[in-house]
């Protein structure tokens, strides 16, 4: 059972705060990949309020639990977070292979176009001829404008390319693909700044954001990564694949909480119209009612 499905019923099984209670949730959210620090502040922030308050009711407990939940997650958040699909801007995507980073290219695509935008990819995840090949795919399927890369070719030369076929064909929105993996972190890391470095200095557009894409499923290596990649790249929001019914769903509030990065898209399937927008209101709404 999920996280947010044993969230759910921990309140409904619960009726009055006795001795149990903290230690039970606790406990929950703990092994929900909230993280033993997190876990214990929630549980202390929550105990706090309710002791003033003079709640003994755990229905009252969960409005408490319920509001301090949003609150972390509308914390980073200023209404202008999806200001970028509406001007023209490019999207670095970033993030460790295997965590569906490619797919969620894809999805963006998908969605932007759907948008009315005119949209461009960028397939410089030059070491991993499968990326290329899948990304191709994803072109073909959302009907959407690709600039390839040759397998073990320099991912620069691609972003140059499609920066200068941006311009040219007056596009959008061109979001590009990365490399998961390189011999060593530090290759990697220095690969994307020299990505960044090239998008600075070649394309004028009004908007930059690079999106880091991790798997909720993975749990503290999730949060791992982002942080990684927030300190190499300036990450400017997060897409959270696997995300629904997951075991380890609490990530979204450690990753949250800890790196102070806005959550903007969760990926909820494999189609391609298996992406939304991050609402922090149905998100809390979800994980507390049935």
């Amino acid at each position: 059972m999920g996280f947010f499905k044993k969230l759910k019923r921990f309140f409904k099984e619960y009726k009055v705060i006795d001795v149990n209670f903290y230690d039970e949730l606790e406990e929950l959210f703990v092994m929900g990949d909230v993280g033993i620090a997190q876990s214990e502040e929630f549980i202390e922030e929550l105990k706090s309020t309710i002791h003033k308050k003079l709640i003994y009711d755990a229905d009252e407990a969960m409005d408490v639990l319920k509001e301090n939940v949003l609150n972390i997650l509308k914390a980073d958040r200023d209404g202008h977070e999806y200001d970028f699909e509406n001007k023209k801007s490019v999207i670095l995507v970033v993030g460790v292979n295997g965590v569906g980073k490619t797919t969620t290219i894809g999805k963006l695509a998908a969605m932007y176009k759907a948008q009315g935008k005119k949209v461009l990819l960028a397939a410089a995840d030059t070491f991993r001829a499968a990326a290329i090949e899948q990304l191709d795919i994803w072109a073909e399927r959302v009907g959407v404008e690709i600039i390839n890369g040759k397998e073990g070719g320099d991912p620069g030369a691609v972003i140059f390319d499609a920066v200068k076929a941006a311009k040219a064909r007056d596009v959008d929105i061109l979001i590009c693909d990365t490399a998961g993996r390189l011999h060593n972190k530090t290759n990697l890391m220095n690969e994307l700044k020299k990505l960044n470095s090239i998008i600075e200095a070649e394309y004028p557009a009004d908007c930059k954001e690079t999106l880091v894409v991790v798997d909720a499923m993975t749990g503290q290596n999730a949060l791992n990564q982002a942080r990684e990649f927030k300190e190499a790249t300036g990450v400017t929001g997060l897409v959270l694949t696997k995300l629904d019914g997951s075991a380890k769903g609490g990530i979204a509030l450690t990753i949250q909480k800890e790196l102070g990065i806005p959550i903007k898209y969760i990926g909820v399937g494999e189609g391609a119209n298996d992406i939304k927008k991050f609402e922090p209101e149905e998100f809390v709404k979800g994980i507390f009612e049935t």
